[in-house]
């Protein structure tokens, strides 16, 4: 039995940190956030990043409708990483594009890196704490029980700071810890 460490990083993307759902929050949180990843490469954790992606019939999508902002269209600037984090991601972070909120891919591979009886450590940092953050946390919370999950509030920001403190929040009740 082995101790598995994974880090998810959660859209770090232009279009969430200084383009079109940008905060001041969220460019704050920049330096933190490639510091934290260049921590946890050193410290040997498996590396996961997400990317929100969304083509460009996006305002015909049921998200669309509900927050009629174009974001993250595949290929465009708004889309990629800012390339501080992207820097520090490495060549070895595995890169997943979800179409949604919470990526229902990263149980399995997470699963895909581990052997059975296995302990596991997952902390999550990234943007925003009250939509993808909450969404990939609650997700991986109820795929690993038994696992010890983690959300570093200063790598994280919200579409507001209140907001932002109450995913803080919600996570914590769902015993999530909050770093």
């Amino acid at each position: 039995m082995s101790k598995m460490n994974f880090l998810i990083v959660v859209d770090m993307q232009k279009d969430f940190i200084d383009g079109a759902l940008g905060t001041p929050e969220a460019v704050s949180i920049v330096p933190a956030v490639a510091d934290h990843i260049r921590t946890r490469r050193e410290a040997g954790y498996h590396i996961i990043a997400t990317m929100d992606t969304h083509e460009e019939n996006y305002l015909d999508t049921r998200e669309g409708r509900f927050l009629p902002v174009p974001h993250c269209i595949r290929g465009t600037e708004g889309w990629q990483i800012r390339p501080e984090v992207r820097k520090a991601l490495g060549s070895d972070a595995i890169m997943v594009e979800k179409p949604t909120f919470g990526s229902v891919l990263l149980p399995d591979l997470i699963r895909a890196q581990m052997e059975p009886g296995d302990s596991l450590t997952i902390e999550l940092i990234g943007l925003c704490t009250d939509i993808c953050v909450v969404s990939n946390a609650l997700l991986l919370k109820a795929a690993f029980p038994e696992a010890d999950l983690a959300v570093y509030a200063d790598c994280c920001a919200g579409v507001t700071p209140a907001k932002h403190q109450a995913a803080l929040e919600t996570m914590q009740s769902c015993q999530i810890e909050i770093i």
